[in-house]
Formats: C-alpha cells, sequence, structure tokens
C-alpha cells in the first residue's frame, strides 16, 4: 500500500465495489478479531505486494495534474502527462525532463529517493497497524458483499505520535470485503480539534476529514483507487494551513518486480503515456 502525505500520511473487487456474497454466519465473528486480520492481510500485502504501472490524476486548490507512474524496487517513477487537462509546455517538458536526469545520474539524489519511499512504505504500515487498538468498531451491515463497519476513538489508547494522534481522533467507517477480509474503503472524520503543543505549535481543526477506495487488481493485489484529503487549520504564528486533494487512479498493468529507477523510466519512455491504460475519462464512464 502506498499513499499518502499529510501528517499522518492517511490512509473494491473488479469495478471499484465490493463483490461476493458475504455468508450471514460471517457477521458472528467479534468485529476486533475481523479487524485484526483485515490488517494483517494488508500489513502481508505491504511487505509482498507486486509492482504496477497505472495512471494518476491529482487535483490540488490550483492545479489538476495526469501522471504515468511505475512502480520500482527503488521506489516510484512518474512523468508528467496533462496540467489542467493541457499537454505539458516546452518549457514544462524541460523542466521535467531535467528532474528525472538529476534522479537517475545522482547517486545522492537516488539515496534519498529510496529513503523517501522506505519511509512512506513504513508509515502506511504504522498507520494501518493502529486500527484494532485505536478504535472500537461496530456492525452497521452488509453491503455490496462486504461488511460495513462504524468506528469510534477507543478511550482507553494512548497516541505516542503525531500520526497516531491525528487518526486516534477521528471517527468513521470502515468497508472489509467479506470474500478476501481485505480493506475496501475507509472514511475517517475528525471529531475534535487536535492540537500541537497545546496549540501553541499549530492545530488542526474538527470536521476535516478523508476517504480512501482501494481496488483489487489481480488474485493478490489491491490497490489504491480514491483518495480524498479535506484538513484545514494553522500552523505556529497563526498561518492558516489547508490540505485539499483529491487523487484518482486506474489502468493499472503489472510490471516486472526487481526493477530499478532507470528500467522504470525506460518503460514510461517506450510507450506513450495512457497509450496502454484506461484514461481518466473511460474510467470515469465505466464506473
Amino acid at each position: 500500500m502506498r499513499v499518502l502525505g499529510m501528517a499522518m500520511g492517511i490512509l473494491v473487487l473488479t469495478q471499484g465495489a465490493c463483490y461476493g456474497h458475504a455468508q450471514q454466519s460471517q457477521q458472528a465473528m467479534p468485529t476486533g478479531q475481523l479487524v485484526r486480520e483485515v490488517v494483517y492481510n494488508e500489513l502481508h500485502d505491504h511487505q509482498g505486494h507486486g509492482y504496477w504501472r497505472y495512471w494518476i490524476e491529482r487535483r490540488m486548490q490550483k492545479e489538476t495534474r495526469l501522471m504515468d507512474q511505475v512502480e520500482t524496487a527503488e521506489g516510484l517513477v512518474s512523468r508528467l502527462s496533462l496540467s489542467n487537462g493541457r499537454p505539458v509546455s516546452a518549457e514544462g517538458q524541460q523542466e521535467e525532463q531535467a528532474r528525472l536526469d538529476h534522479l537517475l545520474s545522482s547517486p545522492g539524489e537516488k539515496a534519498r529517493h529510496r529513503r523517501e519511499y522506505a519511509e512512506d512504505e513504513k508509515q502506511i504500515g504504522r498507520i494501518v497497524a493502529l486500527l484494532p487498538d485505536a478504535f472500537l468498531f461496530e456492525y452497521a451491515g452488509e453491503e455490496n458483499g462486504c461488511h460495513r463497519l462504524r468506528f469510534r476513538p477507543n478511550p482507553n489508547y494512548s497516541a505516542h505520535s503525531f500520526e497516531a494522534r491525528i487518526f486516534h481522533a477521528m471517527s468513521g467507517e470502515l468497508w472489509v470485503s467479506a470474500t478476501h477480509k481485505r480493506l475496501v474503503r475507509l472514511d475517517g472524520r475528525l471529531v475534535e480539534n487536535v492540537d500541537f503543543g497545546y496549540g501553541i505549535l499549530g492545530r488542526l481543526y474538527k470536521d476535516g476529514w478523508f476517504r480512501l477506495e482501494r481496488r483489487q487488481v489481480s488474485a493478490t493485489d489491491w490497490k489504491t483507487e480514491r483518495l480524498e484529503v479535506h484538513m484545514s487549520g494553522r500552523a505556529m504564528f497563526f498561518k492558516t494551513i489547508a490540505r485539499e486533494m483529491s487523487e484518482t487512479r486506474g489502468g493499472f498493468v503489472p510490471v516486472p518486480a526487481g526493477m530499478n529507477l532507470t528500467q522504470g523510466m525506460m518503460l514510461l519512455e517506450q510507450t506513450e503515456t495512457r497509450a496502454a491504460v484506461m484514461t481518466p475519462t473511460a474510467f470515469a464512464q465505466s464506473r
């Protein structure tokens, strides 16, 4: 699992939904046990996932960017394809090529890229691992072959990091594939302000929210398909901060395992962006 920036790093079968038939007897499993099994499966995937190529459409506050991305053993390598729906300018292409050339030719930049990649992977694992202990869960019904669970902060849990404090301040809903016991959708909303340094260093405001949706792309692999992050607050000296981001991914195609960054870049250059994958427009029409 790879995703999410922000302070806590936040965290469907086939066409983005849960399919399969849930057996009523499965509901008898205690929610805590179910969530622990889901977390085990997610962390196992986190450690032994395959490698994929896909497009990413990322909407920020002032720009929409479409990128073609390849996963490699040394981290992600991506190339910008469209900006605000338009081809990248000649100047933008030069800047993009310079960025990639620097990444591939500089040992120091490669090392930094690998460190950041590894830390992203660990951060996601830490967040997912919090679920069983940081929250209390209850069944909220069945939906398209998924167990739907509501969660709220566990008052007996003590958060020991900024990530954990933000995550633990949330309530929301979790959808779990009844067939595969995999995370399909996670919705969270801050139920209270989160202060840092007793509010002196900063604060995230109540009612900020995120949504994560995942889909099955192979017999064993699930990938993030949609991510929404909408948070606001203030930093030291009352500077207003905002995190508004919407990200959609699609056109997942497996690539060889063990590629390095140079090989990943060569793969991107072999075909035109999105030539072998579904475009965002076609993806939206298929939903």
